[in-house]
């Protein structure tokens, strides 16, 4: 989604009732991210609202992005969010030999997933399958920050039985335009 460099177009103020019912849609959408939303969108803070290139509307916080949106889909966490709060999202893990691949941009595929370094949800641990459509923060083998946010393309149960396909299309990235961009 933010291969290349981008620069932000026109920044304008949130107003309250808009800001209230991103803060409502947040906690609906990420339930663990909840008792951390005094931290993360302080009642009397002023949200920002950057254009992006492609339709994209980025929500920031004191020149900190927190949230964007691709036209109607869901608001999707931005990296530096999910580095501050890496517990309140849904985690899938990619093996080591798919790592490049994602920081390069290319569409997540299944085999990363699948294999033995990669770790989908187990319902037999009591973890939660993810269907498709959901947001997840996709974390590599070995490393300690998550790599990639994105929506997922099919659930994880039929994941498992296909085991090839593409998992999910882009999303943001470490070292993409958005993670580079800087907000005045």
């Amino acid at each position: 989604m933010f291969k290349k460099d981008i620069t932000a177009g026109a920044k304008t103020k949130v107003k309250s009732s808009v800001q209230r019912a991103i803060r409502a849609k947040v906690v609906e959408t990420y339930p663990l991210l909840a008792p951390h939303m005094d931290e993360v969108m302080p009642k009397k803070s002023q949200l920002d609202l950057l254009k992006l290139p492609d339709r994209v509307s980025l929500y920031a916080l004191n020149a900190s992005p927190l949230f964007f949106q691709h036209m109607d889909d869901p608001l999707l966490p931005s990296l530096r969010l999910v580095h501050r709060f890496p517990t309140c999202f849904q985690r899938i893990r990619i093996d080591r030999g798919a790592i490049r691949f994602v920081l390069s941009g290319a569409a997540l595929m299944i085999p990363g997933l699948t294999s033995a370094g990669g770790r989908l949800p187990d319902p037999a641990a009591g973890d939660e399958e993810l269907k498709e459509g959901d947001v997840v923060v996709v974390e590599a083998e070995g490393k300690e920050e998550a790599c990639l946010v994105g929506v997922l393309n099919m659930g994880t149960a039929e994941m498992k039985e296909v085991k090839k396909g593409v998992a999910m299309d882009g999303g943001h990235f470490l070292g993409d335009g958005l993670w580079k961009l800087q907000i005045d």
